[in-house]
């Protein structure tokens, strides 16, 4: 008899759980309507061309199609490997992620800490909207501004130059100053978008804290260094574990839109080169073999950096 009611409990409660779940996914229905573009999107755009890898081991021909292109093993990957060039886009590639990191990963972090200190509304909903402005521009716009004002033939900043007594400098094509002028307009364009993130997390902050070492003596300063800046110490680790995922993707149409016949040596990058052996030459499966290297190495290095991340006592991404 007490085994006859005991499975019929157990009978219940999988019925139980089951119609709270229907209930929780009926109230909250509109949520996984809104999930329903994220996701298709990234189906169609990310993981069916997944498929596309295959290319990288083959000698493809569009003709022939993937099914009917030969396959040669590791080939191109020792083609990349051996590049006589290779080494030099790598390296463009790592300085300019390595000014990304150093230059303009901590500036979003800053302005938010600066923004949180102001206590006029107005003047901080202004700067707000003047700093994210930017972001909404296509890089072509920030270039082809760059390029007003940097241009040797009329550009405001070398005729400030030559009105101080200084010589021209021909920014645009020289070499020296490419890297400077890629991490500014990267600056220019993505900082203030990237302080509504450490924004919304130091508004997570129990104000208490803030008035216990107001309390205590403590001064701006040292509750930003105390307080805020261990609170968003989670979202500024995950937010760098991401950043060193990207370690080898800087953005095509940025560089593509500096590049030149002039500062070329400089400027290659793995992406640009990536559409110079695909779309200019029509090599398919080597341009393949150097997309997924760039993934693969993004891959790795993202899992390294969380286990890192969690070694010393933080979240991490997974």
């Amino acid at each position: 008899m007490q085994d006859a009611v005991v499975n019929a409990q157990q009978n219940r409660v999988p019925q139980k759980s089951s119609s709270e779940l229907k209930k929780r996914l009926w109230k909250n229905k509109w949520l996984y309507v809104m999930l329903i573009p994220g996701i298709f999107y990234f189906i169609v755009f990310k993981y069916i061309p997944m498929f596309g890898i295959a290319i990288a081991f083959q000698d493809y021909k569009p003709f022939k199609g993937v099914g009917g292109s030969e396959w040669v093993g590791l080939t191109h990957f020792e083609r990349l490997f051996t590049e006589p060039d290779f080494i030099n886009i790598l390296t463009n590639t790592l300085l300019l992620f390595g000014m990304n990191l150093l230059f303009f990963f901590p500036i979003p972090i800053i302005l938010a800490l600066m923004l949180n200190e102001v206590r006029l509304s107005f003047f901080k909903r202004t700067f707000q909207t003047l700093v994210y402005l930017p972001h909404f521009m296509s890089w072509v716009i920030i270039v082809s501004i760059s390029f007003v004002m940097l241009t040797s033939d009329g550009g405001i900043v070398n005729e400030l130059l030559v009105y101080f007594g200084f010589e021209k400098i021909d920014f645009l094509l020289s070499p020296e100053w490419f890297r400077p002028t890629y991490i500014i307009q990267v600056i220019w364009r993505e900082a203030g978008w990237g302080t509504i993130i450490y924004l919304a997390a130091i508004a997570s902050v129990d104000p208490q804290l803030y008035e216990a070492a107001r309390m205590d003596g403590a001064g701006r300063l040292r509750q930003v260094w105390h307080i805020t800046l261990p609170a968003i110490r989670s979202v500024i680790v995950i937010l760098l574990i991401l950043k060193i995922g990207d370690v080898l993707e800087l953005g095509f149409e940025h560089v593509y839109l500096l590049l030149n016949s002039m500062n070329r040596e400089v400027a290659e990058i793995i992406d640009t080169y990536v559409y110079t052996a695909a779309l200019k030459q029509g090599k398919f499966s080597y341009a393949t073999a150097i997309g997924f290297f760039k993934s693969f190495i993004g891959l790795v290095l993202v899992i390294m950096a969380n286990r890192l991340a969690k070694k010393m006592g933080e979240e991490g991404v997974y």
